[in-house]
């Protein structure tokens, strides 16, 4: 509570609160498995949404999980671990 704030306004800030939580929870989840979003995007707030990061091991259990609640297939989501694995190479000097 902040001090000198009623209980009643107390009670209402904390509703609003909760609610704009929620929204922000449900748009999260949207990203997810929109089909708007590329893969990496929707992996990503995945990742966003579980605080976790996607595993670098092709076999990881959890990768079913991911893809799951992506809306990609497996190998969708293994395309991603390769392609962050794989260095960017950088552009050869102009000379």
């Amino acid at each position: 509570m902040i001090p000198g704030e009623l209980n009643s306004d107390y009670r209402i800030r904390v509703a609003q609160e909760r609610a704009e939580a929620d929204e922000r929870r449900r748009a999260e989840l949207l990203d997810l498995s929109s089909m708007a979003n590329a893969p990496h995007t929707r992996i990503r707030a995945w990742e966003r949404a579980h605080g976790l990061t996607l595993p670098r091991e092709a076999s990881h259990p959890v990768l079913k999980s991911v893809a799951a609640a992506t809306h990609l297939t497996l190998e969708q989501v293994r395309d991603e671990q390769r392609r962050r694995v794989t260095p960017v190479s950088s552009p050869p000097p102009v000379v």
